[in-house]
């Protein structure tokens, strides 16, 4: 999915890039990850378990994010959660991402659809 931070590679779906994020700063389980999500956006977006899960599968096999293997405590957990965390491809994916949604949010600027100089 990600060749560099210059990458060529199609657009992030929002759920992946949302992912990404959320496991940018800390492993997460699938709730914790929904949670941070719908936390960051202060709940304009909420991923169903059906859009989040199957993104995590096909991020699993392209090889973004990982099983951690990891558990943070386990007397405070379920034993059933897995936990995720970026892979370096994951992170390379999300820079190269985030830099591109800059370019184009730089582009709206120049064309007065945004305030320029405003962030």
């Amino acid at each position: 999915m990600a060749e560099s931070s210059n990458r060529k590679a199609p657009p992030l779906t929002p759920a992946v890039f949302e992912i990404l994020l959320a496991l940018a700063d800390q492993d997460r389980h699938g709730y914790g990850i929904m949670r941070e999500v719908e936390r960051r956006t202060a709940g304009v977006l909420k991923l169903g378990p059906g859009t989040m899960y199957g993104s995590i599968k096909r991020m699993l096999e392209s090889g973004l994010i990982e099983d951690s293997g990891d558990r943070p405590d386990p007397e405070l957990d379920d034993d059933r959660r897995k936990y995720y965390r970026l892979t370096t491809q994951g992170r390379q994916t999300a820079i190269a991402e985030a830099n591109r949604l800059e370019r184009q949010v730089r582009q709206a600027r120049e064309k007065n659809l945004l305030p320029k100089g405003v962030r």
